[in-house]
């Protein structure tokens, strides 16, 4: 007996009906991505380990897909190397390439490589699967599509002010209530400077970061496993656990980095880009303008110090993007990294960019329901086949819907009514024409509401026109 097929742990199919919810979840983040100037790239699906690795921090490395060397993978690797059974060692030998992790590293190799026919600031959008070794669970996969945008070669802070704006109106248009969580490197590297721990900015950072999803309980150890002294610890419980409105939150952490000129930086650079969402609302008052309730976002934008993002790669604005009415990840991330570029041999240009994460989204908005009708629109109008003289009437009428941008399908074969019907049904085709004797003799066919059930004998021209 055969084996039943099966997919690897963390993938998925999705079918028709599926992919139709999808590509409207692509083409409005597109259509957004196109109305702010950016233009569309694509990379390969695997990309060399010397460019992946080292890029994520070490947690990163371990989850990503290495692809064995073609032909003889084992021809580098002695008896004695497979005996140690050291597995990072054999990978090193028999792996040259790897799945890409995220698009924003490969992005970088792709700047560098083409940096004499870009125009810079170069604004680039790329909608790709990308691969992560975790443990598959709720929301979490191991492919999966991110559909990012960026923006290199510009320091400018209003650039980090357009990507807020342009997760804003994406999740606008998908009407999903979001909160936009906003913090900055800079300021994450302030506190390690004062609380006496420069040294270990990657631990903090990794640490805090998984505050939503382990508690600060765990990530205390997880601080102590780091190497951090009891001391250090507990200079930075207020700070982790800061509440109050965006302003009262920089005002204190302001005073706490007031030795610090990098963490001061980072308080300068999210007081510009509240103030710039805030400013641009004419009708905001001068005191109004750097709060969250005069931005021009209609989503709330919160200052949230935990938010770490765990990529090394960020220098200064970092972004996530939480769904209110849904138990799930997070569906959307991004940041600033000045210095991306630099370790591919280009230092010097700047980036900022936004990874909306596209199998969420759809989980999303599956759950909440939040798809338009006109989003998983398929045909529009069957005709039945009654067999070869009634199919040649029909398949001009059929050539001319489909010109006039109706979606028409000719069932191809002359079987039984009933059959054609339930095929009309099962697919929710809402209308159905038909042509018998009766109606070839009077060049007109009937065009039948599938869901009223109502009919009508029109000509062709009537019965496009109708469907228009």
């Amino acid at each position: 007996m055969a084996q039943k097929p099966s997919i690897p742990k963390g993938t998925r199919d999705f079918g028709p009906s599926e992919m139709a919810k999808r590509n409207y979840i692509f083409d409005t983040i597109r259509q957004v991505y196109q109305l702010y100037g950016f233009q569309q790239i694509e990379t390969p699906a695997m990309e060399t380990l010397g460019t992946l690795m080292g890029k994520y921090g070490e947690e990163g490395d371990k989850l990503l897909f290495k692809v064995l060397n073609s032909g003889d993978c084992l021809s580098k690797v002695t008896d004695e190397e497979l005996r140690e059974r050291n597995s990072l060692h054999l990978a090193a030998k028999m792996c040259e390439k790897g799945l890409r992790y995220d698009l924003t590293v490969p992005f970088a190799r792709y700047v560098v490589m083409h940096r004499e026919e870009l125009q810079l600031p170069f604004k680039r959008y790329q909608m790709q699967p990308v691969w992560r070794a975790d443990r598959p669970q709720k929301g979490r996969y191991r492919e999966f599509w991110q559909f990012d945008g960026d923006i290199v070669g510009s320091d400018s802070l209003l650039n980090e002010v357009e990507l807020m704006q342009i997760v804003d109106t994406v999740f606008q248009k998908f009407g999903v209530r979001v909160q936009i969580k906003i913090n900055n490197r800079k300021i994450l590297s302030g506190i390690a400077e004062v609380i006496g721990a420069a040294d270990k900015i990657v631990d903090i950072t990794v640490a805090i970061d998984k505050l939503d999803k382990i508690g600060l309980e765990n990530v205390n150890q997880e601080l102590r496993d780091g190497g951090l002294t009891e001391e250090q610890i507990t200079k930075l419980q207020p700070i982790i656990q800061l509440t109050g409105t965006n302003d009262e939150k920089l005002n204190v952490i302001a005073d706490v980095l007031k030795d610090s000129e990098t963490g001061l930086k980072g308080v300068e650079e999210l007081r510009f880009i509240l103030a710039a969402l805030g400013a641009a609302n004419g009708s905001a008052s001068s005191s109004e303008k750097n709060s969250v309730a005069a931005s021009v976002l209609k989503n709330e934008l919160q200052l949230d110090l935990t938010l770490a993002r765990g990529l090394n790669y960020y220098t200064g604005a970092i972004f996530e993007v939480k769904a209110l009415d849904v138990q799930i990840g997070s569906i959307t991330g991004g940041g600033r990294y000045d210095n991306l570029t630099g370790i591919f041999g280009m230092p010097g240009i700047s980036g900022v960019g936004i990874s909306f994460g596209v199998d969420r989204i759809y989980d999303v908005l599956n759950q909440l329901d939040c798809y338009p009708k006109d989003a998983t629109k398929g045909t529009q109008l069957l005709f039945i086949n009654f067999g070869e003289r009634e199919t040649a009437y029909c398949l001009p009428v059929v050539a001319k819907a489909r010109q006039a941008g109706i979606s028409t399908e000719m069932f191809p074969d002359s079987a039984k009514m009933k059959k054609q019907l339930s095929y009309a049904n099962v697919k929710q085709i809402p209308f159905v024409a038909l042509a018998g004797d009766n109606e070839i003799s009077q060049n007109k066919l009937t065009l039948k509401n599938m869901e009223t059930g109502e009919q009508m004998l029109l000509t062709p021209d009537e019965l496009i026109e109708k469907l228009k």
